[in-house]
Parts: structure tokens; C-alpha cells; sequence
């Protein structure tokens, strides 16, 4: 999230407005950024992350699980090293059809069956990838969900 200059771009702002809602994996940094997202309009869910201060941590669960149009999504800010990734958070959230996370600030999707995991990296510090993104989620009313990456800047 906006830290120092960084700001959300505003192909990222005009996408969460027009929203359904917002998940947030982590690493939001302070309330007053996820006062900002909750302005947006559309409900806000998030977890707090490890640069998140100790308001943002007390105010936030680590671990959460989102109803969305008949898919259950499980939301996480750390997901554990790469290496059995998508096994182990399948068994952190077994009643899950999606889980989304963070941390790693690098795009991310697999899928085993119908249970997949999304990382939509970060739409304010790119690090190793191509390009500032963030995610889109489409569900279709059946409980199936569609993952999206869109480069933002």
C-alpha cells in the first residue's frame, strides 16, 4: 500500500470502486490507508501482513474466509515457502474453493481440481515482477471462480 510517495494508480482506484468488493491480503501499513479503501465505497475484507502496524494488527484477523457469490475465499498474508504451497493452504482452509494471499508481492496462480490459490502481486511495489498488478475475481453464481491478473502500471 502507499508508503513514502508511493500512491495506488488510478487504473487500480477505478477498478476497486467499481468493485463488488475488496480483498486485501496484507501489508495495508496503517488504518488511515485502509480508511482510504473503505471510502471506495464497496465492503473491504482484509488480513494483516508483516509491515502492518500494531493498530492494523489488532483491528484485522490473520486468517479469514469470504462468501462471494456461492465461493468460499480464504484470505492469508503469508502463505509459507513455495514448495507445497497449494497442498498446504488447501489444509489451512479445507471448506475454501479459492485461497488469496500476499506477501510475496509476486503474481501467483495454481490450481489443483476445482481448489485454486492467487496471488495478485502488488499494485504499489513490484519487486522481481514485470509489472505493478493487482487481481480481479469473477464469480459466477454457481460458487466457480475466475482469476484475473491486470498490470496496472
Amino acid at each position: 500500500m502507499p508508503r513514502g510517495t508511493r500512491s495506488l494508480p488510478p487504473a487500480c482506484l477505478e477498478r476497486l470502486a467499481a468493485a463488488d468488493a475488496i480483498l486485501h491480503c496484507g501489508d495495508v501499513a496503517t488504518l488511515d490507508v485502509l480508511s482510504d479503501l473503505e471510502a471506495l465505497g464497496p465492503p473491504v475484507h482484509a488480513v494483516f501482513g508483516n509491515v502492518d502496524d500494531d493498530q492494523l494488527q489488532a483491528r484485522l484477523p490473520e486468517m479469514l474466509v469470504v462468501e462471494a457469490g456461492g465461493a468460499r475465499i480464504g484470505m492469508v498474508h503469508d502463505p509459507g515457502p513455495r514448495q507445497g504451497r497449494l497442498e498446504r493452504l488447501r489444509a489451512r482452509f479445507p471448506d475454501a474453493d479459492a485461497v488469496v494471499f500476499g506477501h510475496t508481492h509476486l503474481p501467483e496462480h495454481a490450481q489443483r481440481g476445482t481448489f485454486q490459490i492467487f496471488n495478485p502481486g502488488s499494485p504499489t511495489e513490484r519487486r522481481r515482477a514485470p509489472a505493478r498488478t493487482m487481481g480481479m475475481a469473477t464469480v459466477d453464481g454457481r460458487g466457480t471462480i475466475a482469476f484475473q491478473l491486470v498490470a496496472v502500471g
